[in-house]
């Protein structure tokens, strides 16, 4: 039975390889066929107004005023140029059904090398359930999610022992996490933000003890890249009873531990704005410019092994690197047990290098490492960071690393796991699939 589930997976796999090759085929002998010599005319149009709306929206965020307002009107109406001179041709319908060719090959395609990839994640041990847990609690994480989903009662109906949070005054979650394991917890869960889900899980590698996550923060980065519900937090109590045991990283910045990453530059220098969390927008549009031309903030410089990094405007430094091959891979990690940590670093300093940026993680702007150690230098002594969301000031030089498998995470038996990873798109593979 497996071996036929198998066979028909492949010929599944191969039919798709086949149809994604026609589409692209056919995209291109719509152009060919209808619009002849023009194709070459109409793919440099496209491309054009691509880069001018790029470099438009470079220019809308190094300035101010009516530069500003100019410069975002630019960068809507390059594209709406591009199609009024298509329709002008009388070429607007090739183009769009050109691209919808391109896009359905794309995406067959993209299924088809994705059969191969099964979804990472890192071996599981089964381990006997905790016999004094302790959960932290943020009432006003995620807007609410621990009342909503009624997380501390269930917690209590499984006999662990849960500390809410006091939201009207500041807490030491790592004092309180350390007394507890001195009183005795053999497992620290956090309902809440990254930010304090990494504190705690520091606490637990540091005691050698299992940590759990439970998906009740806003965005829930960490819990989507360990394969949890983060529609239901409350099925992550599960743990408690029918878990298994992951062992992941652990990233540090100096003494501090992060389970996604740490950024420095111009994002940094947003979130520590205290009108940042009230109006994220305005906050931006008004620090970018200076941030972004160097006439604000630190020069920056990376040291990764035997690379450098002079004066970029962001660098992400995370806990094993991000996906890059495509758009909606950015944010998702294909695994937590590599080893190495994630070094991204992007040095735009005029609108052709924004321009460029089109290119993807091929365009020169934009630098993609791995290390186990990263150091981060500047020309002043202290840098702003932002560590898994939170907003911190620190002294330079500002040194990375990576704790392997240091974290031992519990996680439900049952659960949704990380979604399958979408493989970059590559012709040749196709073309080979397709033939075989």
């Amino acid at each position: 039975m497996h071996r036929d589930s198998g066979a028909h997976g492949r010929l599944v796999q191969r039919w798709f390889a086949r149809l994604a090759l026609a589409a692209g085929l056919a995209a291109v002998m719509v152009l060919l066929v209808f619009a002849g010599i023009k194709s070459i005319a109409l793919l440099g149009a496209g491309l054009a107004g691509l880069a001018i709306s790029a470099a438009s929206l470079w220019w809308a965020l190094t300035q101010r005023g009516i530069r500003r307002l100019l410069a975002f009107t630019l960068a809507a109406v390059a594209p709406l140029a591009v199609l009024a001179l298509y329709a002008w041709a009388e070429l607007l319908w090739v183009v769009l059904v050109s691209l919808a060719l391109w896009a359905l090959g794309a995406a067959v395609g993209g299924a088809a090398l994705s059969r191969d990839r099964e979804p990472a994640g890192p071996p599981e041990t089964r381990t006997a359930p905790p016999e004094h847990p302790f959960l932290i609690m943020n009432p006003r994480s995620g807007g609410g999610k621990v009342g909503r989903f009624h997380l501390k009662e269930k917690a209590d109906a499984l006999d662990a022992d849960v500390l809410l949070l006091d939201t009207a005054h500041q807490q030491d979650v790592v004092a309180l996490a350390d007394k507890a394991v001195e009183g005795g917890a053999d497992l620290l869960g956090v309902a809440g933000g990254d930010g304090t889900q990494a504190l705690v899980a520091g606490v637990a590698a540091r005691h050698g003890i299992p940590f759990m996550v439970i998906s009740a923060g806003t965005r829930n980065h960490f819990a989507l890249d360990l394969g949890l519900d983060r529609d239901d937090p409350s099925t992550c109590l599960d743990a408690l009873t029918d878990g298994v045991e992951l062992r992941v990283d652990l990233g540090f910045v100096g003494e501090r531990a992060f389970v996604n990453n740490a950024s420095f530059g111009t994002y940094a220098a947003v979130v520590q704005s205290p009108a940042y969390r009230d109006d994220k927008v305005r906050t931006i549009l008004q620090t970018l410019p200076d941030l972004l031309t160097h006439r604000r903030g630190p020069r920056l410089a990376v040291r990764v092994a035997n690379r450098a990094i002079d004066g970029p405007q962001a660098v992400l430094v995370s806990n094993n690197p991000y996906r890059m091959g495509d758009l909606a891979g950015l944010g998702r990690r294909e695994v937590l047990d590599s080893g190495t940590l994630g070094v991204l670093g992007v040095n735009v300093d005029n609108a052709a290098q924004a321009a460029e940026l089109l290119a993807g993680k091929n365009a020169p702007g934009l630098t993609s490492l791995t290390a186990q150690e990263v150091v981060i230098d500047a020309d002043e002594p202290e840098i702003e960071a932002g560590v898994d969301g939170e907003a911190l000031t620190l002294p330079t030089p500002v040194r990375c690393t990576i704790h392997p498998r240091a974290l031992r995470v519990r996680v439900p038996r049952n659960r949704p796991g990380v979604p399958r990873a979408k493989a970059p798109m590559d012709w040749r593979r196709l073309r080979k699939l397709a033939l075989s």
